[in-house]
């Protein structure tokens, strides 16, 4: 039976694992507290962006969030038909659409910020204060990434 066991400890000691089963408990907290707020995580990424960037050019948005063209139409539509975003000619390019937030989505983004940073809190409530910004700032070095 120790043999059964042995390749599970191995792979749940390294460093990815561990790392990827944080980050699916972290974003299944986030995705819950978004959906009681009725968006999905793609949704607060995009209105995030656009609070961000805005008027951004569609193109731009969606390079500059990493989603397909394709998948960034379906998610502007589900944005404008709830009233969270306006997509209208660019005025540097009228050949390019622009995106901005509406007063609604304004609101609404920060909602799930809130509810996005207390889902954050409760993935790290076991650390201590200390623990938490140690944690973060380690995370950012292995990431490769600035906060």
């Amino acid at each position: 039976m120790a043999d059964a066991e042995a390749p599970l400890a191995a792979i749940r000691s390294l460093p990815s694992w561990l790392l990827g089963r944080a980050a699916a408990r972290g974003r299944a907290l986030v995705a819950e507290a978004l959906a009681a707020e009725g968006l999905k995580m793609w949704h607060h990424v995009v209105l995030s962006a656009v609070r961000d960037l805005a008027p951004v050019a569609q193109a731009d948005l969606g390079r500059g969030v990493g989603l397909d063209p394709k998948d960034l139409v379906g998610v502007l539509n589900d944005l404008q038909a709830a009233g969270l975003v306006l997509r209208e000619p660019d005025p540097r390019d009228r050949r390019k659409n622009a995106v901005s937030l509406t007063e609604e989505g304004a609101r609404l983004l920060t909602c799930c910020e809130k509810a996005a940073r207390e889902a954050n809190d409760d993935l790290l409530a076991p650390l201590s204060p200390p623990e938490r910004d140690r944690f973060m700032a380690l995370l950012i070095r292995i990431s490769g990434t600035e906060a």
